[in-house]
C-alpha cells in the first residue's frame, strides 16, 4: 500500500518506519510543525505531578527543566515512551485521551498534595484543566509549544497526488485533516484525493 503520513516530522518518523517494515511505501507530509517555546526554567516546587497530553508536551517540559524526579502522568503509550526516553523516572500511563487522563488523576493524585502542571500546546483545549479543577485540583497550565500549520503541501505529497501514486492518507487529528483538505483544494488537487482511503 502507498501511504501518505501527515504527522509532524518528530512523530511521523516512527510510524513511517513501522509501515515500511511491513512492506508499505510511505510519503512523509508533515502538515504541522512543532515549535518549542524558549523561556526560563519551569519551577516545579509544589507540583505533585506533570500532566503530558502529547509527546510534544514531554519534549517541551524536558527542555525547560532538568528535573526528572517529579511524577509524570502520560495520556497514552507514545507519550509514556517519550517520557522514558527523556529520563523521567516516575511515569503513569492513562492509556487513553484527555478524559481518561483526568479520570486517572483522581486515582493517582490528591488535591491536597500540590498542583498539577499541564505541559500544554497553544492549541490544546482546557478540558483537562476544567475537569480536574471541578474535583478540587489546582492546575497550572504552561503553554510550552505550538503546532504551526503548513502553508502548502510538501512537494513529495503534491507529486504523489498528481501522479495517482497513493492509496491512503493517515490523519492523526481533526486539525491535520482539515489542513490537508484546505491545502489540497488550494493546490487544485482535491480531485486527486477522491479515491484515497
Amino acid at each position: 500500500m502507498r501511504i501518505l503520513v501527515t504527522r509532524p516530522i518528530e512523530d511521523g518518523r516512527e510510524i513511517s518506519q513501522k509501515l515500511e517494515a511491513r512492506g508499505h511505501s510511505v510519503v512523509a507530509a508533515p502538515l504541522l510543525k512543532i515549535v518549542l517555546f524558549d523561556g526560563p526554567e519551569i519551577a516545579l516546587d509544589g507540583v505533585q505531578a506533570i500532566l503530558a497530553t502529547s509527546a510534544n508536551g514531554v519534549r517541551a517540559i524536558a527542555g525547560r527543566t532538568p528535573r526528572r524526579d517529579v511524577p509524570l502522568f502520560a495520556v497514552g503509550p507514545q507519550t509514556e515512551a517519550e517520557a522514558r526516553a527523556a529520563g523521567f523516572t516516575h511515569i503513569k500511563n492513562a492509556h487513553g485521551d484527555g478524559a481518561a487522563l483526568a479520570r486517572a488523576c483522581l486515582q493517582w493524585a490528591n488535591p491536597q498534595d500540590g498542583a498539577l502542571l499541564h505541559a500544554a500546546g497553544a492549541e490544546a483545549p482546557k478540558l483537562l484543566q476544567s475537569e480536574l479543577e471541578k474535583s478540587g485540583f489546582a492546575v497550572r497550565r504552561e503553554i510550552l509549544y505550538e503546532a504551526q500549520a503548513a502553508t502548502h503541501l510538501p512537494q513529495a505529497a503534491a507529486n504523489a497526488l498528481k501522479n495517482n501514486a497513493l492509496d491512503t492518507v493517515m490523519h492523526f487529528s481533526s486539525r491535520s485533516a482539515a489542513i490537508f483538505a484546505a491545502l489540497a483544494t488550494q493546490e487544485n488537487l482535491a480531485s486527486a484525493c477522491e479515491n484515497l482511503v
